[in-house]
Formats: structure tokens, sequence, C-alpha cells
């Protein structure tokens, strides 16, 4: 729709995403300039509407982007940590592991077990109130460039778009937001990011970035079950050692528990469903008694970066940069990335701020690039590089007795012997073929601990317009059944955490796993709740994500 006139607006800075990074960077680009003009677009209905996380947030970030923020009496942060417990799973029982043996930075305690999605409301009300114009239902679908290939903008996505592609009665074409710079901080796997990092070849010299699936629930528990403060994480069972994963289970206020699942995408057994190894955990005998008699409110997922320090691509391009987990800067061992999304924001936000002070615009800020790695977030990384390749090398024991070494190495020494270790071969090339596996026949729901997809779905309060164009596109459909089913065995079926893929026969029938027979490809992408695990994971890469209408999918309230 190149044909499209579309109004335009202009301002110093453009922002895309609403999450901890994008707040962060409009919140101390109006610190340093109270005249520049700041916009933030958001895909989710609300601020907050998309954000997911376990959450255990390290307050670092938050202290120095408002250092007053401890006497405010409406801020998010209600449950300090009070107790860490680490415990390795069996089929039947549990080891708590001392905390004596940890590393230093795995230490919960100055920590807040929080709800990011009412961190970012909270943190959008300071933005506003520095004058920062924040544009809820807002997708940024594409790019805007100069005649040198500069970014100079971003354009929202056209409303009313009907199922064929035309343009149907309600449709309004989407604006042009023009900017001196643009920052990137749409969380994992965004649609922008992924072009731009082709485009300006960002992850070059880098090792493949890596990704994990995150799946909550929220539930309101028994009092007596409930400890506030306690931060509970685990692994093992019901993964085997060659499966990297692990759980949590957070006690927040309220009598609420946040339980999560995070199962690492590098997995090669294509039967394997996370979701129903998320249900398996529940019922492990050292978790179940917890949700004994209480009652899931919410459920949700997301991908995770995990490819840490060495799978961080170039961070600038000219004209932006990316900034959070747009440039993969989570912790995977502390399962924390918002603190250094806060930093990676009022990093880029002050070399911005500093280059539009200079009279630049539309050039590259180098400055953020040449940095990052000698802060905070350089220095957090770091520490933690080769937890991820040693686990995926030698499996979830062996793998992380030796990453645990390499922490304390690192801690008290500043290096290893291990140097930095490289990832290998992206997630998508790690499965393997059906025919190397066999079938998991996982257990039947019980609507009391354990749920099926379609229920859950339900409680994320996702929705799409059905007549609009499908946003997830399959490349070519025909390499998806030759390849996809008939070599895979259907693996979106269970990948999936949202029931949205389905291989059916000719009278409607599942037949993921049914060779021989006439199939075809189902996309019910109405229960997309935009986790991109999909557009990961795929092993032909043949299922692009991109942005359906602004303002849909999920609805977190305190997720």
């Amino acid at each position: 729709m190149s044909d499209i006139e579309r109004e335009s607006m202009e301002f110093d800075v453009v922002i895309v995403g609403a999450g901890p990074a994008g707040l962060s960077a409009a919140i101390r680009l109006k610190q340093l300039n109270p005249d520049l003009s700041v916009v933030v677009l958001e895909k989710g209905s609300e601020v907050g509407a998309h954000i997911l996380s376990g959450a255990v947030v390290d307050p670092v970030g938050i202290d120095r982007l408002l250092p007053g923020w401890r006497t405010e009496s409406d801020h998010p942060f209600k449950t300090p940590v009070t107790d860490d417990h680490f415990l390795l799973l069996g089929p039947a029982g549990s080891i708590r592991l001392p905390n004596m043996l940890m590393p230093p930075l795995m230490n919960n305690h100055g920590n807040f077990i929080v709800s990011l999605g009412n961190v970012c409301r909270w943190l959008a009300g300071h933005a506003e109130a520095l004058g920062v114009e924040i544009y809820p239902g807002f997708a940024a679908a594409d790019l805007i460039y100069d005649d040198n290939g500069a970014v100079t903008g971003v354009v929202t996505g056209d409303m009313g778009v009907e199922r064929d592609g035309s343009r149907g009665p309600a449709f309004a074409p989407g604006m042009a937001l023009l900017g001196k710079y643009v920052l990137i901080g749409e969380g994992v796997r965004g649609s922008l990011a992924k072009k731009l990092i082709a485009k300006y070849g960002l992850s070059e010299g880098r090792e493949p970035q890596k990704f994990g699936i995150g799946l909550k629930e929220l539930w309101q528990v028994k009092p007596e079950n409930h400890r506030p403060g306690l931060v509970q994480h685990s692994f093992g069972w019901p993964l085997k050692s060659d499966t990297g994963g692990g759980s949590f289970l957070y006690h927040l206020e309220d009598n609420l528990v946040a339980v999560g699942f995070v199962l690492h995408l590098n997995y090669k057994n294509p039967y394997l469903s996370p979701f129903e190894e998320f249900q398996r955990f529940k019922t492990h005998p050292s978790i179940r008694g917890t949700f004994e008699g209480g009652k899931r409110i919410s459920y949700g997922a997301r991908a995770i970066t995990e490819g840490g320090w060495q799978s961080v691509p170039k961070l600038t391009f000219p004209g932006g940069a990316l900034i959070g987990c747009s440039a993969g800067f989570v912790n995977v061992p502390r399962i924390k990335g918002s603190h250094n999304a806060v930093l990676s924001g009022m990093l880029a936000a002050e070399h911005v701020a500093a280059a539009i002070g200079e009279g630049r615009a539309h050039d590259e800020v180098s400055g953020y690039e040449n940095d990052w790695r000698q802060t905070d977030i350089g220095r957090d990384l770091r520490k933690v590089r080769n937890v991820k390749p040693l686990w995926s090398r030698f499996g979830t024991y062996l793998g992380i007795g030796l990453g645990g070494l390499d922490m304390w190495l690192n801690t008290l020494f500043g290096g290893s012997p291990f140097g930095t270790l490289k990832h290998g071969k992206t997630d998508a090339a790690s499965l393997e073929p059906a025919s190397k596996h066999r079938k998991i026949d996982y257990p039947k729901a019980d609507g009391v601990l354990t749920f099926d997809r379609l229920s859950s779905v339900f409680l994320s309060n996702t929705n799409h317009e059905e007549n609009q164009p499908i946003h997830l596109q399959v490349k070519d459909p025909d390499l998806q059944k030759r390849s996809e089913h008939d070599v895979f065995a259907g693996p979106s079926t269970r990948y999936c955490p949202a029931g949205v893929y389905e291989w059916v026969d000719a009278d409607g029938n599942a037949a993921a796993d049914r060779m021989g027979v006439d199939v075809r490809f189902v996309i019910n992408a109405q229960n997309c709740v935009h986790c991109k695990t999909c557009d990961i994971k795929d092993p032909n890469q043949n299922i692009n994500w991109v942005p359906p209408q602004g303002g849909e999918g999920p609805v977190y309230p305190n997720m």
C-alpha cells in the first residue's frame, strides 16, 4: 500500500515500545533536556498490557532513574525478597541447595517481587508527568529511511485492512512518526529489530542469539500456603538432563503467587511441549501443595533472550539504536533483564540527548555501542557469559555445576579458564527429525491444578479481529508441509503455548504426527499471545511474526 497518503508528526526522539527500556529512555531524555519532544509507541491496548515477566527486579536501574522513588506512596515495589530457595527436583522429591554455594550475584536480598506490567504503568505516569507523549494501541509496523539509508522514523500499522489485504469500509491509514533518532525497545524478537539487524548486519561477528520460552500463571492461594517475600527457583524434573530449563515460585503480596517455567528453545525433541511440561511441573510433591485450595487467575507466555554477552548485536545503526530485550540484555542464571533494560534505556538516552545537543540527527550514536560493555550492564552479563553454553554442552547437572564454578571464578578473579564459550547453532537448527525421538504421552489436564491451552488463553484476555490479515506469515506453505509436518511431526502444535497452530486431516481431526495422510495447516491467529516462539523455533524459519492491528493481543492485568 505504498500509494497511501499518511499524516506525519515530527519529534526529536521516537521510541518503539513502552516497556522498561523505552519508558526509562523517555524519562531520561526529558530529565536531561525538558525541551526535547519524545513520543513512545505501544502496540498493546494500554501500557503494561503486553508485559510479562517473573518478576524479581533488581532495583539498581530504578534507583538511578528515579532516586526518590522509595518515598512515593504509589510505587509498585510492595514485596521485598525475604527468603531465597534453590531446589533440585527429582521425580518424587527435591533437594534444597545451600545458599552459600551460590555466587553473590545470585542473591536476591535487596530485590523486589513485582508485576513488571504494573512497574511499566507506574513508569508511564512518571514519563507523562515530564511531558512524554505515549500512544498505546499503535503498533510500529515499518521503518522510514532517508536517501542515505538512515532511519528517520516509523510507520504505525494501517487499521481496517481486510483478510485479503484490501481496504475495508473502516480503513484508516497508519501515521508516519518522524524523529531525529529512533530507539527500538520492542522486547524479544521484535519485528523491526529483525529488519534492522538484517539490513545493517548488526549480528555479524556475534554468536547466534539464543532464546527460551517463559510460561507464567498467577494464583490466589490460601493464606496458610502464602509466604510473602519467598523466592524459590528450581531445576530438574520434569525435564531430562539434556533439555535446559528451570522454574520459579514468587510469593507476592495479597496471597498472590507467580509460578513460572522457562524452557530453553535449543531442545532437540519435536514431540516436547513447553506448555505441558509446565503443567507437569506443578504436580511435583514439593510444588503442588502451594496451590491446594487456590485459584488460577491469569496466564501468559513470552520468549526470553538467553544469548547474553556474546550474542548482543551491534546496538547502533544510522538514525537509532536497540535497547532492552531488543538488544538481548537478559542475565539467564539470574532470570532477570528489567534492570539492564532500564540501564540501557538510560545509557542510550544520554548519548542521543548529547547528539541532539550538538545539532546532530539521523547519524550513528556510536558512543552507546562503544560504552555498554564497560557499564554495569556489561559487568552483569560478562560474569555469566558461559553459563548457557556450558548448560547446553554438558546437560543440566554437570552443566549447572560448571556454570556455577565459572561464575565464582569470574566473580573472584575477573576471568575463567573457559574464556568466552560459543553457543553454536541457532535454536531452530537444534530441532531434530521426529524419527530420532519418541512421542511423549502427557497426562490430561484435571482443571484444578493443571489446565489445557485454550482455557489458559482465555485467562490471558487475548483478542484479535478475525477478518484482518493473519499476522503469522508462512513464507512457503509447501515447505511447511514437506518439512515441518513430514520430517518434524508438526512441532508448531506443541511449541506454541496458545494453540495457534494445527495440522488437521480432511475431516478436521488432529494430524500433526500422522504421516501419509492429506493434511492442511490451520493458523488460529486470534489465539496468539505474541510470545514469538514460532518465529524462533520453526525448523525452517518459515514463520514470520509481524504485529497485528494496534491494541490487539493479550491484556495482562498484573503479570
